[in-house]
């Protein structure tokens, strides 16, 4: 049966764990690295995860899950020593050896902290997903300031005990997070609860998360949902709520149950997809699960009267999480669609990570511009207003739906969000753009705007107007041909025969060495004409869905 340390092997690197490598490879060698070193990289991450919700670094793991170990001359107690060498100011640490496939690993681990930490030469660190991210000395203080509304969730209850908690709810959370281990241990492991005189304390988060009755601990931990007619809040004679849901439960269940019934008031609309009209939902199920995922974890529990809240209109969502934005998250970075992540509720966050609600945290907001933007919809808006952080999704399309059927034809050829808003904004001006326009249009600098373009140049889809010329023009647009590559007219006899080419026939096609023809079939892969299969000798390519 797997140990409940077989996570680690399992798990992949992401906010909560790193794994470190003893070793100093090369080809056919592997030498011991400096237990200097070593130290180092774990201060590292330690710091970035102090700085964000906490998290383990296991040392003698590879990144890929392999166990190497520790050679038998480093010592643990002397790490344990050197690492508070290493961290300003000193850090709580909890060092631990374990056995893992008869190999020895350490595994360090801290929770998150209200001070903000560095490492002795001067560098701040914020743990985001499975980096740790260098961020500004000037927004330190701001960081030290918002720790104090980290407070709450830790909270203690003497009034709560073990009785009040679901219990079978905690095993479910180890389950899915593959933590063989009974449901106090749990408790302890996530930081939720710790024994003192022979009596659990309980925290606010883990009544939050687990309680029977969650509203007996907080009032307002619900969700709460109403849908309107038309566009506008009115009152008096014109009050026009339609419905109003309340929803209460600990939070692991909450979100599932809103997510159920809210989606039964979400209206669908006629999409017209290859030629058939599809039904879909107004709104992306990730978009607005997403945004009340977020509201829940993030929301500012010390405020015990309001309530998360879901609005309906007939033209928007919006979902409104008590609370402000905290450091050093701001409207700019998630305007500007950056990987940026900070928790006002590092201990809950955590466990809807392992709960699976949240995946890759500093991801979410990103991948909601660019499922709303694939559907042709405004991309989200992002506010403060009234002391709640408030998203908003509009159903309204930004794009003809003729313009949207236009975009199919580039499907599969790897474009970006931002490639893709570029082409429909060339369709609505005439099939033509310059890269001032681009840069405008997606809030990006001169060299982003010049990358993207050039992928776009190289794939085939757009080309100069004129030679040295400002003004691009999509490929194909008022009747001119679309250009096939030479070397693509040169293999279309063997495509039309075998129904494929494989490297010896672009070699022998084109006269080329076979390192040569493999960059021939890449360039003609990354254009979007031809689509690889099978591996190594295997391997031979087909026509792409949308080849002339």
């Amino acid at each position: 049966m797997e140990t409940s340390w077989e996570w680690i092997i399992r798990r992949p690197e992401g906010q909560f764990l790193e794994r470190k490598s003893c070793y100093q490879r090369k080809p056919g060698t592997a030498r011991p690295r400096s237990l200097k070193d070593c130290i180092g990289d774990v201060a590292e991450s330690l710091v970035a995860m102090a700085n964000a919700d906490g998290g383990a670094v296991v040392l003698g793991v590879e990144d890929d899950g392999t166990i190497t170990g520790i050679p038998e001359r480093y010592s643990l107690e002397r790490v344990r020593q050197q690492l508070g060498d290493y961290i300003q100011p000193r850090l709580q640490v909890q060092g631990t050896e374990i056995q893992v496939s008869g190999k020895t690993l350490w595994v360090f681990s801290t929770d998150w902290s209200p001070e903000v930490h560095h490492l002795t030469d001067g560098s701040y660190l914020l743990r985001i997903n499975d980096r740790n991210v260098p961020f500004p000395a000037d927004r330190i203080e701001a960081i030290k300031l918002s720790r104090r509304y980290r407070l709450a969730e830790s909270q203690y209850f003497p009034e709560a005990s073990l009785l009040d908690l679901d219990m079978g709810l905690v095993h479910e959370l180890c389950e899915r997070a593959g933590r063989f281990m009974a449901a106090e241990q749990a408790l302890a492991h996530y930081r939720l609860a710790e024994p003192v005189n022979g009596r659990w304390r309980i925290t606010l988060a883990a009544l939050l998360l687990f309680a029977k009755d969650a509203a007996r601990w907080h009032p307002r931990c619900g969700i709460e949902f109403v849908r309107w007619r038309g566009n506008e809040r009115l009152s008096g004679a014109e009050f026009n709520v339609v419905k109003r849901i309340r929803f209460e439960a600990p939070l692991l269940r909450l979100i599932e149950q809103a997510f159920e019934q809210i989606q039964q008031q979400i209206p669908e609309r006629h999409y017209l997809a290859a030629l058939f009209f599809e039904e879909r939902l107004e709104y992306p199920a990730f978009a607005w699960q997403e945004a009340i995922v977020n509201a829940v974890a993030h929301r500012d529990y010390s405020l015990t009267g309001s309530a998360v809240e879901v609005h309906l209109f007939d033209n928007r969502m919006e979902v409104r999480s008590p609370g402000g934005l905290i450091e050093p998250v701001t409207l700019d970075h998630l305007r500007r669609r950056e990987r940026i992540h900070a928790s006002r509720n590092p201990r809950i966050v955590r466990v809807l990570v392992d709960f699976g609600y949240m995946r890759e945290l500093g991801e979410g907001i990103p991948r909601m511009y660019q499922v709303m933007e694939g559907e042709g919809l405004r991309p989200p808006e992002f506010s403060v207003d009234g002391g709640c952080f408030v998203t908003t999704l509009y159903s309204e399309p930004v794009y003809r739906p003729e313009t949207m059927n236009w975009l199919r034809q580039y499907e599969g050829l790897g474009l970006s969000s931002r490639q893709i808003r570029l082409l429909a904004f060339a369709r609505e001006h005439g099939g033509r753009f310059t890269s001032r326009e681009y840069q405008r249009l997606a809030n990006i600098g001169v060299y982003e705007a010049t990358r993207d373009i050039q992928q776009l140049r190289r794939k085939g889809i757009i080309h100069l107007a004129t030679p040295r010329g400002r003004i691009y023009v999509v490929t194909g647009w008022g009747g001119a041909p679309r250009t096939m590559p030479q070397e693509l007219l040169a293999l279309k006899p063997v495509l039309d025969e075998k129904g494929y080419v494989k490297n010896e026939d672009i070699c022998k096609v084109l006269n080329l060495e076979p390192w040569k023809a493999r960059r021939v079939a890449q360039m003609l892969v990354d254009m979007g004409r031809l689509v690889p299969e099978g591996e190594k000798r295997g391997r031979r390519y087909i026509r792409a869905r949308n080849i002339e």
